[in-house]
């Protein structure tokens, strides 16, 4: 059975001026080889508490920066927490980036096998799905063009006609609803309303409000960090509107950020 348990999960991330640490800035900091170069702490999760069970819908709203993105790549298992306690049951299906990923100078055929096949599906399952992947894409010849030919906006539909092409059993999004113009953003959000039917959990952070009101059962607001409230959306969006958007917020939406001190020279 499905599940998502989040207990007292905190995730701290170390940055410098360039951006996250990677594997080579650590071992200079460990070994004093950095410069004196500065390392930035983020509280990018503070003590978060959740537990979303099936037929759950659940949305997290919150200003950017707030957090709904790294709470959803914890629940992903692509972040390691810092502390507290993950517990996830059941196949995760993620629909974040979906830009992420292609072969530039394979066709889009290509691309539809080569992706189809990272997200788990069987040959003889992509095989089935090919044509159905291309027809909801609208993108006809431009498949047999190579991707580094597409626009961007071409690009997305093509991205998110493979990735929604899974049978989630925990499905979570990050701003997929934004996908190409106006009329294929339509097209989007009632395949993303399919794929909700069926699965059995959906954890959802988007700005579309009118999205979270129709089809999410409880809302999470992210800030700093931390969950400030959660329960009934109605109610969870009232409090949220007259704190965040009437400008009585007294609080960063942002995550904490800390000096953890300079490497050694």
């Amino acid at each position: 059975m499905a599940r998502i348990h989040l207990d007292d999960v905190s995730l701290q991330i170390q940055l410098t001026k360039r951006g996250p640490m990677r594997m080579r800035d650590w071992l200079k900091h460990r070994f004093g080889l950095s410069g004196g170069e500065e390392i930035m702490q983020i509280d990018a999760l503070q003590g978060v508490d959740l537990d979303v069970a099936p037929g759950d819908r659940i949305g997290l709203i919150g200003l950017n920066g707030a957090g709904k993105s790294t709470l959803l790549k914890v629940m992903a298992g692509i972040y390691p927490i810092t502390s507290g306690t993950r517990q996830v049951t059941g196949r995760v299906s993620t629909l974040f980036n979906v830009l992420v990923g292609f072969e530039q100078f394979a066709t889009g055929w290509e691309n539809i096998q080569y992706r189809g096949y990272l997200q788990g599906e069987s040959r003889e399952g992509l095989r089935s799905k090919m044509q159905a992947i291309a027809d909801f894409s609208e993108l006809g010849r431009y498949l047999d063009l190579p991707v580094s030919t597409y626009s961007a906006g071409m690009k997305m539909r093509l991205g998110f006609s493979i990735a929604t092409a899974i049978e989630p059993e925990i499905l979570l999004v990050d701003e997929a609803i934004n996908a190409g113009d106006i009329a294929f953003r339509e097209k989007a959000k009632h395949r993303i309303r399919d794929m909700m039917s069926t699965a059995s959990i959906v954890v959802v952070a988007t700005h579309d409000r009118s999205f979270l009101r129709d089809l999410c059962s409880h809302l999470i607001w992210m800030e700093s960090g931390e969950v400030r409230a959660q329960g009934d959306p109605d109610e969870v969006f009232e409090e949220y509107e007259s704190v965040v958007l009437q400008g009585n917020n007294q609080r960063p939406g942002g995550a904490l950020v800390k000096y953890a001190g300079k490497r050694a020279a």
